[in-house]
């Protein structure tokens, strides 16, 4: 937590905060609470704040770490919160609003879209009908209509590396520019829907043990949150919202699934989490008003833990040296982060793709506006520079094209 000038005197977090002794000396306090614009004074409003680090364009590889110290940009505001909760709660409302009220970054609900939608905007799944039924995307619409399809598996393993690799691009924002970031769900909680899927009978034992092994596999990389806020809701709400929505989700999320997924919410993932972070839960049967969630997030100090304890020990850094270390590997070695999700497994047929089965997908999805080259080196998808020309295709081997593809 940086250091910031305040008037002397009792800095009070939440409505209607203010600094007594207007008139004293001022002097540098730690502040660990954050604080909604409401809250911030013009004197704190009017404080230089270094610039963002362009990390998307520049990176932040060594070299930079011994230019730009990382600690100079961090706040009372920069903090990791996510928003959890049931299905149909109204998650993305708040969330999106919360951010909004907070000044950090919202990062939306990964859906399928991160996986079948390319970095020029277009949707693989168009090309569906030049596919195999194994081969043919499946996300929420389709699981709404046949959860038991063994591509459902394949979607919450895909849905888990989507999510890590949100968070790891929210920590790298967050390390690079000291804006705090509002998750709508997150990778950790991706674990309740795999118990819901398994004890609903949509997803095998085996396939659900080795979803554990990833997950322990990966663990050990990202820094867990300052904040959970968890929107509570009762299943007879929860079911009554889904048919009111009218995607026939109702047929996939039953009340047994819905019940599951609390019961895993409650007691397994929100219990666990709560060792390290903060915990605020809400009665969110009709939804309440952002702004109360915020007087309560004012009031929590952040910093009011002892050296040892698990609270935000992720977040207890000695040395600049540390915290250049972590924004490297967010930033820099995001590749080396997501290799862990390469734990070899050969015995789960929902997950095992032939080689066959690769070729004929890499021909297809090849065929699509900027599927030929690797990102960046597409001409006709306005792409400049030489090397395009240099690089490697997806159908290089020429080979003939199967009659399952056709």
């Amino acid at each position: 937590m940086k250091l910031i000038p305040i008037r002397q005197g009792l800095k009070i977090c939440g409505k209607g905060a203010s600094s007594l002794l207007p008139k004293a000396s001022v002097f540098d306090v730690r502040v660990a609470c954050i604080s909604g614009k409401a809250m911030k004074t013009e004197a704190e409003l009017a404080l230089p704040k270094p610039k963002p680090w362009p990390y998307q364009e520049k990176g932040y590889n060594n070299f930079w770490g011994w230019i730009d110290g990382t600690t100079k940009r961090l706040n009372e505001n920069s903090k990791v919160i996510f928003v959890e909760g049931p299905v149909a709660t109204g998650k993305t409302a708040f969330a999106k609003a919360l951010a909004e009220d907070l000044e950090m970054k919202y990062f939306p609900m990964v859906n399928m879209d991160s996986w079948y939608v390319n970095s020029y905007g277009y949707d693989l799944r168009q090309l569906d009908d030049k596919l195999p039924q194994k081969l043919k995307s499946y996300d929420f619409s389709n699981f709404a209509k046949n959860p038991k399809d063994p591509r459902a598996t394949c979607m919450q393993f895909r849905l888990l590396n989507s999510k890590y690799s949100q968070y790891v691009d929210a920590l790298a924002h967050l390390l690079n520019t000291g804006q705090g970031v509002v998750l709508d769900r997150s990778w950790y909680s991706d674990m309740v829907f795999v118990e819901a899927m398994h004890q609903c009978e949509y997803m095998k034992k085996d396939a659900r043990d080795y979803y554990f092994r990833v997950r322990d596999n990966i663990w050990q990389w990202t820094m867990r949150p300052h904040l959970v806020i968890y929107l509570d809701s009762p299943v007879s709400v929860i079911t009554s919202n889904l048919q009111k929505r009218g995607k026939g989700e109702e047929k996939a999320l039953t009340p047994k699934f819905l019940e599951v997924m609390e019961d895993v919410y409650k007691h397994q993932y929100l219990k666990s989490i709560s060792d390290h972070a903060e915990l605020l839960i809400y009665d969110w049967s009709t939804p309440g008003e952002p702004e109360v969630v915020v007087d309560d997030i004012e009031r929590i100090d952040f910093d009011n833990y002892e050296l040892h304890s698990p609270k935000m020990e992720d977040w207890r850094l000695d040395k600049e040296y540390d915290w250049a270390e972590k924004r490297h590997m967010y930033t820099d070695k995001k590749s080396y982060v997501m290799a862990d999700f390469l734990l070899p497994e050969f015995d789960i047929p929902e997950l095992i793709q032939t080689g066959e089965e690769g070729e004929i997908l890499n021909r297809v999805y090849g065929t699509a506006p900027g599927e030929e080259y690797d990102e960046g080196y597409n001409a006709d998808m306005g792409d400049t520079g030489i090397l395009f020309k240099t690089k490697i295709t997806r159908d290089v081997l020429k080979m003939p094209e199967p009659a399952a593809a056709k």
